[in-house]
C-alpha cells in the first residue's frame, strides 16, 4: 500500500467545472467519500482509500418500455467500436492488452453499468479512455447490431434456398437464460409485483420480442440515455482525483451540453388484493421442479432506515438454517429448499420481500401460501428472540469492517453499495456508512418491538402481494422451438426476392467485417515491462503443534480473524470418495458436540461471520499423477470472538453429529441447487466431463463436483434404477459412511493457517490440533480415467455447451508457460471471433490449468454443435496465419494476469502458506513467470503440435438434443445420456 498521492479537496471547492458538494469520512474502511457535480449535471463519487487496486465505473439509468432487450443489446454494441477506437471489438481486444483485475459491463432492470479495476496506473488510464469513448461515442454499426442483437440468416448464408433462421449473440444468450427456472422467476417477479413500471419488461430481452427492436430504436435509446446529464461516475483508490476528472472533462464533458431526460420511475399503485401468477419453464422434472414464491412490495429502497431494517429482518427470518422462517418451511417437508429470490430485494425503487419453497410437485401453491402466512403470523404473535436480532446485527458489524477482494474486487463492492441509494435519489453515503441508522435501530429496539409490527403491517396486512407459481413444462421447449419457427415464417412471409437477396448481402457484409483485421496500433496497451517479475511474499511464521503444521500470518485485517484448517486426507475407499462432497456440504449445516443443527446454526451466527467446508484436489508441481485430496474448514470472526470460532470449528471437525431427517433436507437442497446449475453452467460441466477422460486430477474433480457427482446425489435422494432399498435405508447407509469419513479425517495431515492483526496472532489453536492422531500417510488417489468416448448429456436447454480437452504437462515443465500463453491467444484472437461473433454463441474460451495440466476449449450458450467442434479442430490452422509479435505480447500479458490474482489481507497470507506447503513456492512461481516472458510464436506452434493433436482430444457437451446427427461428418460418435 502507498499513501494518498495528492491532498483531497474540501467541500465547496471547484475542480475545473466540477464542484465538490460533500466530503464524508468512511472510518470503517479508512477512507473518504467525495461527491461532486459537473456543470452539465453529471454526478461523480470518488472513494479515496489507501488501496492500489484502482477502479472506475460509469452507470446510466436505463428504463426500457418494452422487452426487446434494447438496454442489453445496447450494452453489447457500444463496446464494439468507437470514434477514437474504430476496431471491431475494443472491449475484448483490451482484455489481453491490460493487467486489469476486473473488466465487464452489465444490464440490470433499470440501469446499465461499465466498471473496471486494475493495479497498474497506466492501465487505468488506458481503460478509462476506452470505456469513455465506447459509452459516449460508439460507432454502433448496423453490422454490430445485427451480430449481437438479432438478424435473419439463411442456414447457408449465401444460399437463399436454405432455411431461414434467427441469429444473434444476445438472442441466443436470452434463449439460454429463459430455460433456467431462476431466470424465468426473476423476469416474472418484476412483472408481477410492479406491472405498471419498467420492471414489467425483460431488460435482457425476451427472445420472442427481440426481433421487434430496430436499429433506429437502438440509436435513439443511446442518444437519450448515454449522456453526461444522465451519468453517475465512480472512481476509487489511492490516485490523483484531479487527473481522473481532467481525463473525463477532456474526453467527454467538453463535448456535451446539459440535457433533460426523465428516467424517473413512479410509485407502483398498490394492489387492492393479493394476486397469483402462474408461469412455466422448459423442464421435465415434474415431481420436484416446481417453485412457489410469495412476494410483497415494501417502502422505498433508497430510504436508509427502511433498507437497513428490512435487511436485518430478512437475515433474522431467513439468514441461516435455524432462522424462524427458514426452519419451519424446510422441516415441513413440503419442498426441498427455499425458493429462488427468497429474501429482501433493494434492486427496485420500491423494495420487495419474498419467500417460498422449491422442489415441489404441482398443485402446492395453496399449501405453500398457508405455510408461509401461518408461520409469519406465529412469529409476529410470539415475538422474535432478541438474541436472534443481536446475532444479525453482529453480521452487519462484520460486513462493515471486512475489506476483502475475495470473489469480487472490494473497490467494486463499494461502488455497488453506494449505487443502490444514489440511483434512486437517496443519499449514497448511507450505502457505505450505516452508523446513524444502526444507532437509531438499537434505540428503537430498546423501546419496544420493531420487527414484529413490520411483519404484521408490511407483510400480513399488505394486500400488495403476489404468489408466483413456477412449474416445469416438458413440452414447452418443443413448443418454443415451433413458435420460433412460426415467428420466422410470419416475419418473412411477405419477403420478396429482393428481401432475400438483401439478407444474403447483409450476411456477406457482416462476414466480411468479421474477417477484417483491426489495426493493432489503435488501442492503448502495456508492455512486458509492466508485468511484475516477483510474487507476493507476506511474512508468516510456522510451528509444529502435535501432528499439525500451523502458519500464523499477521495482516491488517480490520479487526477480523480468519482461520483455515486444511486436512490432507489418507487414502479413501471408492465409496467414501463419492460421498466426500456431500459430507463437506452437510458437516457445517448439521449438529455437533451435543448440539442439534438449530443450536449450532445460532451459535455460528452469534459468534462468527460464517464457516464452511470444501473438498479440493491438489496436484504436485512436477508430477500430474501425484494427486492428493484435502478437506478444508474455514471461518472468520471478529477478534473478540476468535476463541469461539476455534471452539466451533473444533466441534464441527472432531464431533460432528448427523441425523437422518436433517440429512434428507440437506441432500434435497443440494440436489435442487445442482440441477438448477446445469443450465446456467453447462460449460463447466461439459469441460469437467471432457477433461475426466484424459486427466487423473480432472477425473477426481468430475467425480466430486461434476455430472457424476450429480448422478450420485440423485441416486441417493431419488433412487437409482436397479438400486435396492428405500430412501431411509440409503440415508442410513450414508450416515455410516459419514462416520467413517470423520474417523479418516482425524487421521489426516492438518495444516492450519491463522490470519489476524499482529496483536491477535497468538490465538490458542490447541483444541483443534490435539484432535488429530495416528500416522496415516497422505493418500494418493488414482481414479480410473473415463473411456475416451465423446460424452453427450441432454437436458432442458435450447442451446449447447461444447467442450474438448487435452492432458499436457505439469507446472514445472518448460512447456507449461507456452501452453498458458497459447490459451490466451486462442481465446482472444480466434475463438471469440469464430464462435461468438460468427457463430452467435454467448461465450467461447480456451483455458489452461497450470497446476492440473488440463487444456480445454469450451463454448457457452451456443446455437451450434458441429460448427463449434470444427472450429476447435481448425485452431492449428489459425497459428499458420500472419501472427505478430504484438499478438504474442498481448497473449503473454493476458497469461500473466492469471499468475497475479488480486489479493487482500484475508487471502494473501493464506495463499502463500498453502502454496508453499504444496511446492508452489515463490521461487517456483517466479521461475514460471520468467519463462512466460520468453515464450515465442514458434513455442506456441510446437506445443500445439506436441500436446493438442486431434487424436489426443476428449469431447463432451451438454445440450438439449442428441448431437449424433449434427456431427456425423466429423466422425464423432456420442455416448448420449439424459441428465
Amino acid at each position: 500500500m502507498t499513501m494518498m498521492k495528492t491532498k483531497l479537496p474540501a467541500a465547496g471547492e471547484t475542480l475545473g467545472r466540477y464542484t465538490v458538494e460533500r466530503v464524508e469520512a468512511l472510518p470503517e474502511m479508512s477512507g473518504k467519500l467525495l461527491l461532486l457535480r459537473h456543470e452539465n449535471g453529471a454526478r461523480h463519487a470518488h472513494v479515496a482509500r489507501d488501496d492500489d487496486n484502482l477502479a472506475f465505473g460509469v452507470t446510466f439509468p436505463t428504463v426500457p418500455k418494452d422487452s426487446t432487450g434494447v438496454a442489453h443489446i445496447l450494452e453489447h454494441t457500444v463496446l464494439m467500436g468507437s470514434q477514437k477506437y474504430p476496431v471491431a471489438d475494443p472491449f475484448f481486444a483490451m482484455i489481453p492488452r491490460s493487467l486489469n483485475t476486473f473488466m465487464n459491463a452489465m444490464t440490470a432492470s433499470d440501469w446499465t453499468t461499465y466498471p473496471f479495476s486494475t493495479r497498474n496506473e497506466q492501465d487505468y488510464f488506458n481503460l478509462l479512455s476506452v470505456y469513455l469513448d465506447a459509452t459516449f461515442f460508439p460507432l454502433m454499426r448496423y453490422e454490430s447490431f445485427r451480430q449481437d442483437g438479432h438478424r435473419f440468416e439463411f442456414e447457408t448464408p449465401d444460399d437463399p434456398g436454405t432455411p431461414l433462421k434467427l441469429q444473434g449473440v444476445v438472442y441466443n444468450e436470452m434463449k439460454g437464460a429463459m430455460a433456467s427456472p431462476g431466470s424465468v422467476m426473476w423476469r416474472a417477479f418484476g412483472k408481477a409485483l410492479y406491472p405498471d413500471l419498467t420492471y414489467a419488461q425483460n431488460s435482457g430481452g425476451a427472445p420472442e420480442h427481440i426481433p421487434n427492436l430496430t436499429y433506429e430504436g437502438l440509436r435513439a435509446f443511446h442518444a437519450a440515455h448515454y449522456h453526461p446529464s444522465n451519468a453517475f461516475f465512480y472512481s476509487y483508490g489511492n490516485q490523483d482525483l484531479r487527473r481522473v476528472l481532467n481525463a473525463i472533462e477532456e474526453h467527454v464533458m467538453s463535448q456535451f451540453q446539459p440535457q433533460e431526460l426523465d428516467v424517473s420511475i413512479p410509485d407502483q399503485a398498490s394492489f387492492g388484493a393479493p394476486r397469483r401468477e402462474e408461469i412455466t419453464y422448459p423442464g421435465s422434472d415434474t415431481e420436484r421442479g416446481g417453485q412457489v414464491l410469495l412476494a410483497w412490495k415494501l417502502g422505498y429502497s433508497s430510504n436508509p432506515d427502511v433498507n437497513l431494517r428490512w435487511s436485518v429482518l430478512s437475515d433474522v427470518l431467513l439468514g441461516n438454517p435455524a432462522a424462524p422462517l427458514t426452519r419451519p418451511l424446510i422441516e415441513s417437508g413440503v419442498g426441498s429448499a427455499l425458493a429462488d429470490l427468497s429474501g429482501y430485494r433493494d434492486s427496485f425503487r420500491e423494495g420487495a420481500f419474498a419467500v417460498g419453497l422449491k422442489g415441489l410437485s404441482s398443485g402446492k401453491a395453496e399449501e405453500v401460501e398457508n405455510l408461509v402466512l401461518n408461520t409469519l403470523k406465529g412469529i409476529a404473535t410470539q415475538g422474535i428472540d432478541p438474541a436472534l436480532i443481536e446475532a444479525s446485527l453482529h453480521q452487519f458489524e462484520i460486513q462493515q469492517k471486512e475489506v476483502s477482494n475475495a470473489g469480487y474486487p472490494y473497490a467494486l463492492q463499494v461502488m455497488f453499495r453506494l449505487l443502490g441509494p444514489w440511483l434512486y435519489g437517496g443519499d449514497p453515503v448511507t450505502g457505505l456508512r450505516l452508523d446513524a441508522e444502526l444507532t437509531k435501530l438499537r434505540a428503537d429496539l430498546k423501546g419496544g418491538k420493531v420487527f414484529e409490527p413490520m411483519i404484521q403491517h408490511e407483510l400480513l396486512d399488505n394486500p400488495h402481494r403476489v404468489t408466483l407459481v413456477v412449474t416445469p413444462d416438458p413440452e414447452l421447449a418443443a413448443r418454443t422451438e415451433q413458435a420460433e419457427a412460426e415467428l420466422v415464417r410470419q416475419l418473412s412471409k411477405d419477403f420478396t426476392d429482393e428481401d432475400r437477396a438483401r439478407i444474403v448481402r447483409e450476411s456477406l457484409n457482416l462476414k466480411e467485417l468479421q474477417g477484417q483485421e483491426s489495426s493493432p496500433d489503435v488501442l492503448p496497451t502495456l508492455s512486458l515491462a509492466d508485468v511484475p517479475a516477483k510474487v507476493a511474499r507476506p511474512e508468516y511464521t510456522t510451528s509444529h503443534e502435535g501432528r499439525a503444521l500451523v502458519g500464523r500470518v499477521p495482516q491488517p485485517t480490520g479487526g477480523l480473524s480468519y482461520l483455515d484448517v486444511q486436512v490432507k486426507l489418507p487414502d479413501l475407499p471408492a465409496d467414501l470418495l463419492d460421498i466426500l462432497p456431500l459430507y463437506a456440504f452437510a458437516v457445517t449445516r448439521s449438529g455437533a458436540a451435543g448440539q442439534d443443527y438449530v443450536q449450532l446454526a445460532r451459535r455460528i451466527e452469534a459468534s462468527t461471520g460464517g464457516i464452511s467446508a470444501s473438498v479440493s484436489v491438489g496436484t504436485a508441481p512436477d508430477d500430474l499423477n501425484r494427486n492428493r485430496l484435502a478437506l478444508t474448514f474455514s471461518g472468520k470472526a471478529l477478534a473478540r470472538n476468535a476463541g469461539e470460532l476455534v471452539n466451533i470449528l473444533h466441534d464441527v471437525i472432531a464431533k460432528p453429529e448427523f441425523d437422518q431427517e436433517r440429512l434428507r433436507q440437506l441432500l434435497e437442497q443440494r440436489l435442487a441447487g445442482m440441477k438448477a446449475s446445469v443450465v446456467q453452467s453447462g460449460n463447466a460441466y461439459a469441460d469437467r466431463l471432457a477433461s475426466a477422460q484424459v486427466s487423473p486430477s480432472a477425473a477426481l474433480d468430475e467425480r466430486l463436483g461434476g455430472l457424476t457427482a450429480l448422478a450420485t446425489l440423485k441416486g441417493i435422494v431419488e433412487g437409482a434404477e436397479g438400486q435396492a432399498g428405500d430412501l431411509n435405508a440409503r440415508l442410513n447407509d450414508l450416515l455410516g459412511k459419514f462416520g467413517r469419513v470423520t474417523e479418516l479425517l482425524l487421521r489426516g495431515q492438518p495444516l492450519l493457517c491463522l490470519t489476524a492483526l499482529p496483536e491477535d496472532i497468538g490465538l490458542d489453536l490447541t483444541s483443534i490440533t490435539q484432535e488429530f492422531h495416528g500416522d496415516a500417510p497422505v493418500g494418493r488417489p488414482q481414479p480410473g480415467l473415463a473411456g475416451r468416448t465423446p460424452q453427450a448429456r441432454t437436458t432442458d436447454s435450447p442451446v449447447a455447451f461444447n467442450a474438448a480437452a487435452y492432458l499436457t504437462v505439469p507446472y514445472t515443465h518448460p512447456d507449461s508457460p507456452a501452453l498458458l500463453v497459447l490459451s490466451r491467444l486462442l481465446r482472444s484472437n480466434y475463438l471469440l471471433k469464430e464462435i461468438r461473433e460468427k457463430g452467435g454463441a454467448y461465450g467461447a474460451a480456451a483455458s489452461f490449468d497450470t497446476r492440473s495440466g488440463n487444456f480445454s476449449y469450451s463454448s457457452y450458450r451456443d446455437p451450434n454443435i458441429a460448427r463449434t467442434y470444427q472450429t476447435y479442430r481448425d485452431a492449428r490452422q489459425y497459428l499458420n496465419t500472419e501472427l505478430t509479435e504484438r499478438a504474442l505480447t498481448e497473449a503473454i500479458l493476458g497469461a500473466s494476469k492469471t499468475l497475479d490474482p488480486l489479493t487482500s489481507p484475508d487471502t494473501i497470507g493464506r495463499m502463500r502458506f498453502y502454496g508453499d506447503q504444496a511446492g508452489y513456492t515463490p521461487e517456483v512461481q517466479e521461475a514460471y513467470k520468467a519463462r512466460l516472458l520468453k515464450v515465442t510464436l514458434d513455442d506456441l506452434k510446437r506445443v500445439m503440435d506436441t500436446y493438442l493433436t486431434p487424436e489426443k482430444a476428449a469431447y463432451a457437451l451438454v445440450a438439449g438434443k442428441d448431437p449424433n446427427e449434427d456431427t456425423k461428418d466429423l466422425g464423432l460418435n456420442w455416448d448420449v445420456r439424459e441428465i
